[in-house]
């Protein structure tokens, strides 16, 4: 490659080579080659015939190698958006996927506007949904849970970039940080996939502890199913998020724990994504 190059001939060259990485290689595209020069994504249409120099072009070849071994955008960038909300992430957390903003929904549906409650987000990760619940509902206080310490230091500073004071990150195993206190409501978006799924092949480069739990996917559910009644209130209401297959199992899961009112919520694409349950009084 020249010294210099144009903007438009390498974007087209980029675009090819993503075509068989990306679901959007233009636009991934334009989006590194922003990044490498430091300048907004608009820039590069503004400046199609402005020519890089080898050490812009460098850079933005190192991002695209990374693309196009798998790496998600967003671990390249830093940061990922949820909710309306720009998310620090890193290869300790999962990428917030838009079908977990249902859960956000159904959990801020359940907690009131004008008294406090108490909400418990358990394996937090980057912290995307403890945070959109904190923000939309700011009389209560949420209080997120996870094992790695490095996943919470990265939920440690999106709260303080967004400014969110009622929430508390403890690290932990699930429950166990929590032993003794009680929750209204308790949201998790736990690892559910199969150990031997073959959709793991396309997630090497996120955290496995964060997807795989067990040879059916449902040992970390079966877990929270049980010892989330030693912290719920009376009432009070447990949301998970699964896979679309697994509705039905975990509804007998929850129902043989000893949960009632057991329902499921379809996703942004029509299916079964989030189940609900309610402690029996």
């Amino acid at each position: 490659m020249s010294d210099a190059i144009r903007i438009d001939a390498l974007l087209k060259a980029a675009t090819n080579r993503l075509e068989s990485a990306s679901d959007s290689p233009r636009l991934d595209a334009e989006l590194l080659l922003a990044r490498a020069i430091d300048m907004p994504r608009s820039y590069v249409f503004a400046h199609a015939d402005e020519e890089l120099d080898e050490q812009a072009v460098q850079r933005f070849n190192a991002t695209l190698a990374r693309r196009i071994a798998g790496e998600p955008m967003a671990y390249i960038s830093g940061e990922k958006e949820f909710w309306s909300m720009q998310l620090m992430v890193s290869p300790a957390t999962l990428v917030p996927r838009p079908d977990t903003e249902i859960l956000v929904e159904q959990a801020i549906a359940r907690v009131s506007r004008r008294a406090a409650m108490s909400v418990l987000d358990l394996g937090t990760g980057s912290g995307a949904i403890a945070l959109a619940i904190a923000r939309e509902r700011p009389l209560s206080f949420v209080t997120a849970t996870d094992i790695s310490a490095d996943a919470l230091a990265i939920a440690v500073q999106n709260a303080r970039q967004l400014d969110i004071a009622n929430i508390e990150f403890v690290q932990g195993t699930w429950l166990e940080p929590v032993a003794g206190r009680r929750f209204d409501l308790i949201v998790s978006n736990p690892p559910y996939i199969a150990e031997d799924d073959p959709a793991l092949a396309a997630l090497t480069c996120e955290p496995r502890s964060a997807l795989v739990s067990g040879p059916d996917g449902l040992d970390d559910i079966r877990l929270i199913a049980t010892a989330a009644l030693e912290v719920i209130a009376e009432d009070g209401v447990l949301l998970l998020e699964h896979g679309f297959e697994q509705a039905e199992a975990v509804a007998k899961i929850l129902q043989l724990a000893g949960w009632s009112d057991v329902h499921c919520v379809k996703d942004l694409s029509g299916l079964p994504r989030v189940s609900s349950a309610r402690r029996r009084t």
